[in-house]
């Protein structure tokens, strides 16, 4: 089964880190989208964001809500 490009990248979130370090300090999931891009990952924020809740090896995604946004908008 050939791995989606987000998938990629959180496999080498995973075993990279100072990605992780930097996904971290990100503040968005654009922020860390920018960050796979820039790796050669074609993933967006909004990839990101459908996967909150969920975990690959070695990293777990984790959605922050913030006052003002619609609720159950990404899952």
């Amino acid at each position: 089964m050939t791995k989606t490009p987000v998938q990629r990248f959180l496999e080498h979130l995973g075993r990279d880190p100072v990605l992780q370090v930097q996904v971290e300090a990100a503040v968005t999931a654009d922020e860390v989208a920018l960050l796979a891009q820039q790796l050669g990952y074609a993933v967006s924020g909004s990839d990101l964001l459908m996967l909150s809740r969920r975990h690959a090896p070695g990293v777990r995604v984790t959605r922050v809500d913030h006052p003002g946004e619609y609720p159950g908008r990404y899952y």
